[in-house]
């Protein structure tokens, strides 16, 4: 009984941990409006990168902007609540390459860069993101 109390409790302190990092990252990326100001700036790297362009060319770009925006602050533990489809059915059909994810992620780091965001913020958002590249790329 004592080790299922135990294992709950270190169970408890990993889950608050998480918790911190993540709220510290939202923190960092400058709550919601710094995550919507850097949304929209990655939103229009995105619009000037001949490589993957095309794949946004048919999109709404206010619903794009608002839809990455919730994720992204719900994703670093920001108050939002993502309301958009999974990223499989989001991507289905796109046929991004691995090359042009690269792309997304470079436009991405520019944007971060744009806004001084400091480069442990920016690693740290980037291993969030990097667990959704086996449900965009191929797909």
């Amino acid at each position: 009984m004592k080790f299922i109390q135990l294992s709950l409790f270190s169970l408890g302190l990993l889950v608050a941990s998480f918790s911190a990092q993540a709220s510290d990252l939202y923190q960092a990326l400058g709550e919601k409006q710094g995550i919507d100001d850097l949304m929209a700036t990655f939103v229009l790297e995105i619009a000037e990168d001949e490589r993957v362009i095309e794949h946004f060319e048919n999109a709404d770009i206010d619903r794009f902007h608002r839809m990455i925006s919730q994720h992204v602050c719900e994703l670093v533990g920001g108050p939002c609540s993502y309301e958009g489809a999974n990223m499989v059915e989001v991507h289905t059909g796109m046929g991004i390459t691995r090359s042009e994810f690269n792309a997304i992620v470079e436009n991405l780091i520019t944007a971060m860069e744009k806004h001084d965001l400091p480069v442990a913020a920016q690693n740290q958002l980037l291993d969030i993101l990097a667990d959704f590249h086996a449900e965009i790329v191929g797909k």
